[in-house]
């Protein structure tokens, strides 16, 4: 049975994903959560292989366009897809129980959500004050630290499906001066494509996949980046920027909250009952 809150919540993040260009996973991941009750990783690994869709189709207009710069997609994947793959054996190895695991997606959701917020609000002068500086750096010195992004941009990805998008393109325009705006986010979408199917993979090893939900938010969310595209070119972008990160901060306040409600009740509980 189809869901209809399901739909429209896929059109929304659909419709936010393509009028900003920032991943669905700093969107879609924390609704799941929050909205609809998903576990956390659940919730990670079913976002995880719908980015892999919807990614695919962008990453293919960007490759007809010509707009993406191979070497530096590779590079990113050499440090990301290892990076996922040992991430997923760490997390099937420690075999957390759901609890610690919930934790564990929460915290790590929580760090990645802040991130994109600040790269989203301090891109610009981010990008100012450090671009003419990274311009002089030598070519090897930007081929080791693309690898090391992507590697931690893989672990962010597979554990809490948040990095790959504003993160990645603010350090691709530190790393890349030179290359256009187009090139710097086709070469982001490409590489999320295998990033994100690679750790949505192990997700599903590891049975944290809602095949039925996926297939519901991408009836939603497909038409909604079409509209929300059209629409991007209409609004500010540093209006969208603002209210996008306004969002993910309140979004990452809500889950910690949550995630610290539980220890501090159980702690104020166990102090009452000492008092008695």
């Amino acid at each position: 049975m189809i869901d209809p809150l399901y739909v429209a919540s896929g059109f929304g993040v659909g419709l936010l994903v393509g009028m900003t260009g920032v991943g669905g996973g700093s969107l879609m991941t924390p609704l799941l959560i929050l909205l609809f009750g998903i576990h956390p990783s659940t919730a990670v690994g079913t976002d995880l292989l719908y980015a892999a869709a919807t990614k695919t189709g962008g990453g293919l207009i960007h490759g007809w366009s010509r707009s993406i710069h191979w070497p530096a997609v590779v590079r990113l994947a050499c440090g990301s897809i290892p990076a996922s793959i040992l991430t997923m054996v760490v997390m099937w190895k420690l075999d957390l129980n759901a609890a610690s695991e919930r934790s564990l997606v929460n915290l790590v959701l929580c760090f990645a959500l802040l991130l994109t917020a600040l790269s989203l609000i301090f891109r610009k002068s981010i990008i100012e004050r450090y671009r003419q500086r990274l311009e002089r750096v030598e070519g090897a010195a930007t081929a080791v630290a693309t690898v090391v992004t992507g590697a931690v941009l893989g672990i962010l990805v597979s554990i809490s499906s948040v990095g790959a998008g504003a993160v990645g393109v603010t350090v691709l325009l530190l790393l890349y001066p030179r290359l256009p705006m187009a090139s710097i986010v086709g070469s982001d979408i490409a590489h999320a494509v295998p990033l994100t199917l690679v750790a949505g993979a192990g997700h599903w090893a590891l049975g944290t996949v809602d095949w039925h939900l996926m297939g519901v938010l991408l009836m939603g969310s497909l038409p909604g980046i079409v509209i929300g595209s059209y629409g991007a070119v209409r609004m500010p972008e540093a209006v969208l920027r603002a209210t996008l990160a306004t969002i993910l901060i309140v979004v990452a306040g809500k889950i910690a909250f949550a995630e610290l409600s539980v220890p501090l009740s159980t702690a104020m509980a166990f102090a009452r009952g000492i008092g008695h």
